[in-house]
């Protein structure tokens, strides 16, 4: 009897995963395997909790299908070869990805495997089309501009999606190890996690879909998905999105998933994205102003769109992406602060933080990145005043300001000395380069 053993790193589900459906297909008994890795458990504790709550779906939807979840911790390398020689597995099978981390462990486990005997199989499911499979004319690696990239994309054809497995047989005798606790995380309005939810959310966007191309910017009617953690997580399928997505020619938000798929093909190539820049020349002039970072952090810069961000972030381990673009900006262009930092910041918070589009959208912002124009500044006063036009989204997220009506709110030191004194809410940071000319909006 055949035996497969699939590695899940970041597919957590069953629906379109082409490493369990293969499995499911050609085995006769299949070891669903996560390993705990304890050298990426502190990064982030709402990544961590929205991880086991992702474990715990998984699990029940699979035992719904006669099987287990196999969880084990540990080197994923070393477990993934222990639970295989323990099934007598002839193979293991695993999504390919692009970060360092992965390739370093697809590198290894592929190793293991040549030393073990074992076949090793890579599979697609990160992305809607692979990250090596567009490629631009002339030799290239990689595109390194968007509009090209998504011309090609465009005209690729997309895989078939997977089936979902109706049964799953685990091997006899195998140990599937106690699931971990869920962590309270640090965002009390976090998202929870596991394909299920993953779902139903996907299934409510589509009745809204429609709408995305005009309201996606507006700040105040949170009018996008919210599938980015399910996503990142794998726990909807990025394909299914988009096929969802291209049956509602919602070509907007299709045009989201070609952003997604962008920065994993830039990963690919560069997978050093988080801390070296693709575009040298932009590299220079930062400033390390720990006081201005802070403030930046716990939002209180006194701007009022930069801090309602910046809190959104900590309450929900999420932000609305013009939000993402206006704080990333102030910090960078502004502030004159390293992206590097911001970097950091934002994955140690996002639930849907990832390599390739936390540090690809930071350098594109702070004009290291695949930015055509990288130059370009984002007054955030200009930017509140067309995105939250009346305030909405700031009072939503900076309480000090709930009594200061309308458009008022975005500059609340223009308000009379009487009204300003009772605000208990800090007036603006300097920038070190043209505070006068942001503040006169």
């Amino acid at each position: 009897m055949h035996t497969a053993v699939v590695l899940l790193t970041r597919d957590l589900r069953l629906n379109d995963n082409p490493a369990l459906a293969d499995a499911c297909a050609s085995a006769d008994r299949v070891v669903p395997l996560y390993v705990l890795d304890p050298k990426l458990a502190d990064l982030s504790p709402n990544r961590t909790r929205f991880l086991h709550q992702c474990l715990a779906d998984l699990r029940e939807r699979l035992r719904q299908r006669g099987g287990d979840l196999v969880v084990r911790t540990g080197d994923p390398v070393a477990e993934a070869i222990r639970v295989a020689r323990e099934a007598g597995a002839e193979t293991v099978g695993v999504a390919a990805d692009v970060s360092s981390y992965a390739r370093r462990r697809e590198g290894r486990l592929r190793d293991e495997c040549e030393r073990h005997r074992i076949g090793l199989e890579l599979f697609p499911g990160l992305a809607v089309v692979d990250p090596g499979a567009v490629r631009p004319g002339g030799g290239g690696d990689s595109y390194k501009v968007f509009s090209p990239y998504h011309r090609a994309w465009s005209a690729t054809e997309w895989r078939s999606e997977a089936p979902t497995p109706r049964r799953v047989t685990l091997p006899d005798g195998i140990e599937v190890g106690t699931l971990p606790s869920i962590p309270a995380g640090e965002s009390p309005h976090a998202a929870e996690g596991g394909e299920t939810i993953g779902k139903r959310r996907l299934s409510a966007w589509m009745r809204h879909i429609q709408g995305y191309a005009d309201a996606h910017d507006d700040m105040a009617a949170d009018a996008t998905s919210r599938l980015s953690p399910y996503l990142r997580w794998g726990c909807v399928s990025p394909l299914t999105v988009a096929e969802a997505a291209r049956s509602h020619d919602a070509d907007a938000f299709v045009r989201q998933l070609c952003w997604r798929d962008f920065y994993y093909q830039v990963a690919n190539v560069f997978p050093k994205l988080s801390t070296e820049p693709y575009r040298p020349a932009g590299d220079t002039g930062w400033r390390y102003d720990h006081d201005a970072l802070e403030h930046w952090q716990d939002g209180l810069t006194g701007v009022p769109i930069v801090d309602a961000g910046m809190r959104q972030l900590r309450a929900e381990g999420w932000m609305h992406n013009r939000a993402r673009l206006i704080t990333a900006a102030f910090l960078t262009k502004h502030l004159g602060v390293d992206w590097r930092l911001g970097v950091k910041w934002f994955f140690r918070w996002l639930i849907d933080g990832d390599v390739p589009n936390n540090s690809g959208n930071w350098q594109w912002v702070a004009g290291t990145g695949n930015d055509t124009r990288p130059y370009r500044r984002f007054n955030p006063i200009r930017q509140a005043l067309r995105f939250d036009a009346e305030g909405v989204y700031v009072r939503r997220y900076v309480p000090e300001l709930k009594g200061v009506e309308g458009a008022a709110v975005h500059q609340p030191w223009r308000l009379p000395d009487s009204v300003r004194r009772g605000l208990d809410y800090p007036a603006p940071l300097e920038s070190h380069r043209d505070e006068a000319v942001w503040l006169r909006g």
